[in-house]
């Protein structure tokens, strides 16, 4: 009887530690969690007055989400021209239990230059709150060691780099200004893609991109482009630029004299323009009729700063 007895009790402690366990277990994976956070385009930590400003983080609820919040303050301890500070609430994303959230949104014009408190704030629905703090600095564009603006077409030509005609066209150097075709680029037509910028120094490369938007894949950065989704159309790259100067994929600066450059790739080619190896063009970014993303990828090593911009065009095979 008292065998009996003490194997219930025994039995009893058992369960109870599994249980605790299988609680504990529970609890940790339902802690509300802020990961892969990335501020600034290319993930810089730069604002600049009045220019796009990336924000991304990865989002697990404990409960469900209730809002995600962002605040931009000053710092004790730091010097600005005048009082200013930023404050944005999603809600859209309530309800969810996990989420990336993706966005995008202007430096305000008002905002004073300096070093500032970047606060990320979760709450989930059953009032539990998580924050996460880390720190930018905002520029005024002609205070930035390099303000890239740019300029990007993309044009269907032929074989000697002849114009059929302007497939996209965005301008924003020195004017702001858009066109897009609804003609299809054909088969055995080239692709250009055109790309200036003003202005470059030190070392950068870049890459022009075609990609089916099939596959939803509109990469921001270098790091994050999917090759066996994209087509590469150009490379191009600079290396110990000295001072300032317009840059672009036309010309080959580490040439002396500089060269003259054609980039394009033909509609169908059965290999890509990677370097320094050309990618096949197979499997999921085989060549089909469709809508396609056609765009930009530059990062300036150097100063850490990135550039991208997409256009869409359409693609039709015979």
């Amino acid at each position: 009887m008292k065998n009996n007895y003490f194997k219930l009790i025994c039995l009893f402690a058992l369960s109870s530690f599994v249980l605790s366990c299988s609680n504990d277990d529970e609890q940790q994976a339902q802690k509300l969690t802020i990961d892969n956070i990335e501020l600034g385009l290319g993930n810089n930590a730069i604002g600049v007055i009045g220019q796009d400003f990336h924000f991304n983080a990865e989002i697990t609820a404990s409960d469900k989400i209730k809002n995600v919040e962002i605040k931009i303050d000053q710092i004790n301890t730091e010097t600005y021209s005048k009082a200013w500070s930023h404050q944005i609430i999603w809600e859209h994303y309530a309800g969810a239990k996990n989420t990336v959230v993706h966005k995008h949104f202007d430096i305000p014009a008002d905002a004073a230059e300096g070093k500032y408190s970047f606060l990320i704030v979760v709450t989930d629905q059953n009032g539990t709150k998580l924050e996460d703090r880390r720190t930018i600095n905002i520029y005024a564009p002609e205070n930035l060691p390099l303000d890239l603006k740019f300029e990007f077409g993309i044009d269907a030509v032929d074989s000697d780099f002849n114009p059929i005609r302007v497939m996209y066209a965005q301008r924003n150097i020195y004017a702001s200004e858009f066109y897009k075709s609804e003609e299809p680029i054909n088969e055995n037509e080239f692709l250009a893609p055109i790309v200036n910028i003003a202005a470059i120094k030190g070392d950068g490369r870049m890459y022009c991109l075609i990609i089916n938007k099939k596959h939803n894949h509109r990469p921001e950065t270098i790091a994050s482009i999917d090759f066996s989704k994209a087509v590469v159309a150009d490379f191009w790259e600079h290396k110990n630029m000295t001072k300032s100067q317009f840059g672009t994929n036309m010309f080959n600066f580490a040439t002396n004299p500089i060269t003259i450059l054609s980039p394009s790739i033909k509609i169908g080619a059965t290999s890509d323009k990677n370097f320094p190896s050309p990618n096949p063009v197979l499997n999921l970014k085989k060549w089909e009729s469709g809508q396609y993303y056609v765009g930009l990828i530059y990062h300036n090593t150097t100063y850490n700063m990135t550039l991208f911009h997409y256009g869409e065009i359409t693609v039709k095979m015979n």
